[in-house]
């Protein structure tokens, strides 16, 4: 049984790792600030998910996993929060998002139409 909580660890950290590094490579490929964010998204979630998950089989049912838990639910509810607040940051500094077709007509959420020239 052990053998096999092994394997599952070393997966979900591997897992994590590829994910780690697939975020990593689309902050530096991705075109503009607001794709390279969701780039960061994938670090967050998919490979902080898998790495917290391998630790906490390694760790079996200890206060070690109570910690990685409580880290998990902090990184979840914090990290949308701050790439909400820096998209918003840089839409207010005027840094407009490369798109194909804009179907706003440059209208950004919580400005007035009158700001937008």
């Amino acid at each position: 049984m052990e053998q096999v909580i092994d394997i599952l660890s070393w997966a979900f950290l591997i897992a994590g790792g590829v994910f780690c590094v697939i975020g990593t490579i689309g902050l530096i490929r991705m075109p503009d600030m607001f794709t390279r964010l969701h780039g960061a998204s994938v670090v967050d979630t998919l490979g902080m998910g898998f790495l917290i998950v391998g630790m906490i089989l390694q760790a079996g049912f200890t206060l070690v996993a109570a910690k990685l838990i409580i880290i998990a639910a902090l990184i979840l509810l914090t990290t949308p929060v701050a790439t909400h607040a820096l998209a918003q940051a840089a839409l207010h500094a005027g840094i407009r998002p490369k798109l194909d077709h804009d179907e706003t007509g440059g209208h950004i959420a919580g400005e007035d139409a009158s700001s937008n020239s």
